[in-house]
């Protein structure tokens, strides 16, 4: 799940939480990984979120890298990306590897609108091509011919695939051949969770380590380290409770300040070409700089920061609590599953005033948010839901007066005064409230839950957009019972098969088989008004286009899995294998997996790969010294909501003086709060970067000898070269600078 600027906004209010990431380069010879780590700290598992590296290797970003033209350029640049982090994180035991699965049917909703969204855009730039081709051809010009390419469409990175099911043979091999042949990768397990294993990578993940912490004998002070780009990553992180937690990524907040074009003042327009010259491709995989962050370091920023002043005597102060009540906290500012507040931006202090609302009424709501201890309970009731402490009659005849007199609700009275339809939104909302708190601490409650909430689209057109969460929080007040009275009983489901998650969110048929792709095409198909040409985009409270959602019927499960499932009759054997639901696979030397294997009763020695027996280890043999043990994770285990007994706190890094003041948008004078923007990038180059230290510490770089990027990769060629013999001088506060997709500071 990615929140836009989620990460932005982290570490520019706590600063220390990252370092660089420090990677040996020995010229013309291999690192040797079994040495110690420069990094200083020993990590036991490195856990690799695939799905973040293999899209940027299928269709990499970086202008200097080669771009792949078939599936086999793919799978190298995805190995040299793993021998990459590998080598700067050197696991001592263990290599873990999840590929996004099937993924629960809200991930779905969310995933079909972006790739329908996505390919409503090509289609416009591709007609956009062809003319010009066409008008440049009618001029006499030279129009060099579209080459054929493997490597062209991403939508292929999805459970079912070709593409999907070649990768996951080529990562057995990969494994196989550098355990044989490469001295410091011995002695390590490895797991493989591939397309083919239901759910999403990361959640894959930290189900494995909520699992192991779970065991008897499990040390608590074992080093995980993470990879991965997504914002939710370090919220799973934090929910484990695990304190020796790292997360590796690349530094993007360095990487917007790389050299786009040739920058100094006695350069020409003409000398001032950009950096994308074929020239300069040289690399399969582009070098970046890397950094790490250290969950420990932001748990004590959140225990410092999220100190409350006045705790009612009732209630002890417990910074697990804190953290779990921070995590539900981020779920409004960004989520996948429910509609985005539009009164709640990151870029407008949203999480700078949640934070410090929470803090300023903790004891008017009656202490903690949520308390994950109790998900075991019978009635379920892990959100705080009661009514606030302090609701009078006149402080709701003071909500009463604020609603009257806006347009909104002068326009919606009528359905502002149902209550019975201000019941059912609180319930609904609440219950995807639960949803994700659940998805995110335990395991996925409902696989089917979104199907079962068409609400959503009414709610975040009619209602989100409207009053948002303050219209939430009014409406729950007003009704006097309000959330108190919610009740939520998910029933959990069968995840689908690949190819019905193929039909689910795919906007084009190529990357179907043929069989199913008569389903998109044939006028006779019984569900092919799943499959829009046209389709309107909700743009209502968007402000750039990429925030827009596309307006698309929801995939009704019954009618779809009634045409597939009689398709599945004549699949061939490899097609049945690319739709089957398969289980992790641990690669260990051949004489341990057959120890493992004769531990096992012989009613539980599994042969074939179609066989399955739940939480029992299968063996795979091959003709090489490695043997591939299949197992599944048993599904019941509590999640343990805090440290472990036994666990060695490192020592404390932060202080008070580490912890900057808020200042929160609506009480600032100007147009909106300084966010430090220079001071963070002056740390950035100077801690991450030292050799690009420079005296100026109002103005993180020369302008005359380094460089700047200015409009994205959208800029014209005359623009790029003006800015090149710009001369940039100190920038105020109020300053607008480019950033992330086409946002500003």
């Amino acid at each position: 799940m990615g929140v836009p600027s989620f990460y932005r906004w982290l570490v520019n209010k706590y600063p220390n939480i990252r370092v660089k990431a420090i990677e040996e380069h020995i010229h013309g010879h291999c690192v040797d990984t079994s040495s110690l780590n420069p990094n200083g700290i020993e990590f036991d598992n490195l856990y690799l979120d695939l799905n973040g590296i293999i899209h940027p290797c299928f269709h990499p970003e970086d202008q200097s890298v080669i771009p792949p033209s078939t599936y086999e350029d793919v799978f190298s640049s995805i190995f040299e990306y793993i021998d990459t982090l590998f080598n700067i994180v050197r696991p001592r035991k263990l290599l873990y590897m999840a590929i996004d699965g099937v993924v629960p049917r809200a991930k779905m909703n969310q995933q079909r609108s972006r790739r329908f969204c996505t390919a409503k855009n090509d289609e416009i730039v591709e007609a956009e091509e062809d003319r010009l081709r066409r008008e440049f051809e009618l001029e006499g010009k030279l129009v060099l011919s579209k080459k054929d390419c493997e490597v062209y469409d991403p939508n292929v990175i999805t459970p079912g695939t070709k593409f999907m099911y070649r990768l996951s043979k080529k990562l057995e091999g990969y494994i196989e051949s550098r355990m044989n042949g490469d001295s410091s990768w011995k002695g390590i397990q490895f797991i493989v969770s591939d397309a083919n294993v239901p759910g999403e990578g990361e959640h894959k993940i930290m189900s494995f380590i909520r699992y192991q912490r779970c065991l008897p004998g499990y040390d608590c002070n074992t080093h995980h380290c993470l990879y991965g780009l997504d914002a939710d990553i370090i919220m799973l992180a934090l929910a484990t409770h695990e304190v020796h937690f790292s997360i590796l990524r690349e530094d993007v907040l360095f990487q917007e300040q790389k050299p786009a074009f040739r920058s100094c003042s006695k350069t020409s327009n003409r000398e001032a070409e950009p950096y994308s010259s074929e020239s300069l491709k040289h690399a399969l995989v582009a070098k970046r700089p890397y950094e790490v962050l250290h969950v420990w370091i932001l748990r004590e920023y959140i225990e410092l920061d999220m100190k409350i002043a006045d705790v009612p005597q009732n209630i002890t102060f417990d910074l697990e609590r804190i953290i779990d009540d921070f995590i539900f906290m981020c779920f409004f500012v960004g989520n996948d599953f429910l509609p985005r507040m539009p009164s709640l931006d990151i870029h407008e202090g949203a999480m700078d005033l949640l934070l410090t609302v929470y803090k300023q009424n903790f004891k008017n709501i009656g202490g903690y948010l949520v308390d994950m201890q109790r998900q075991q309970a019978d009635e379920m009731e892990i959100l705080n839901l009661d009514p606030p402490m302090d609701v009078t009659k006149n402080s709701l005849a003071d909500i009463n007066d604020i609603l009257r007199n806006t347009k909104d609700f002068e326009r919606n009275k009528s359905d502002f005064l149902k209550n019975s339809t201000i019941r059912d939104q609180v319930q609904k909302y609440t219950e995807g409230l639960l949803w994700v708190l659940l998805y995110y601490f335990s395991d996925v409650p409902s696989l089917a839950w979104c199907q079962e909430a068409g609400w959503l689209g009414y709610w975040a057109k009619n209602w989100a957009g409207k009053f948002g969460l303050l219209h939430l929080l009014l409406c729950s007040i007003s009704v006097r019972h309000g959330l108190s009275q919610v009740s939520v009983k998910f029933q959990k489901g069968q995840p689908f098969k690949p190819f019905d998650q193929l039909m689910s969110v795919l906007p084009l048929a190529h990357a179907l088989l043929k069989l199913y792709a008569k389903l998109f095409t044939d006028v006779d198909s019984q569900i092919i008004d799943f499959y829009p040409t046209d389709f309107e985009i909700d743009m209502d409270g968007k402000r750039h286009a990429w925030q827009g959602i596309c307006k698309l019927p929801f995939i009704d499960e019954e009618r779809l899995l009634s045409e597939t499932l009689r398709l599945e009759k004549e699949l061939m054997p490899e097609e049945t294998e690319r739709n089957a639901e398969k289980t992790d696979k641990l690669s260990v030397p051949r004489h341990l997996g057959s120890k493992i294997l004769r531990l096992l009763p012989d009613n539980q020695k599994l042969h074939t790969e179609a066989e399955l027996i739940r939480g029992a280890v299968r063996g795979h043999v091959s003709s090489s010294l490695i043997m591939l043990l299949s197992f599944k994770i048993p599904i019941g285990k509590p999640h343990i909501p805090r440290p472990l007994e036994g666990v060695e706190f490192p020592k404390k890094a932060i202080t008070e003086a580490d912890i900057q003041k808020t200042q929160l948008w609506h009480e600032y004078l100007g147009t909106r709060p300084p966010y430090n923007r220079f001071e963070l990038v002056q740390k950035t180059r100077n801690d991450l970067h030292p050799s690009n230290q420079t005296s100026n510490t109002r103005f993180p770089w020369n302008p005359r000898f380094d460089t700047c990027k200015v409009g994205g990769a959208g800029s014209s060629s005359n623009t790029a070269k003006a800015i090149a013999d710009m001369k940039i001088s100190e920038p105020s506060h109020n300053s607008m600078f480019v950033h992330g997709r086409g946002q500003t500071w």
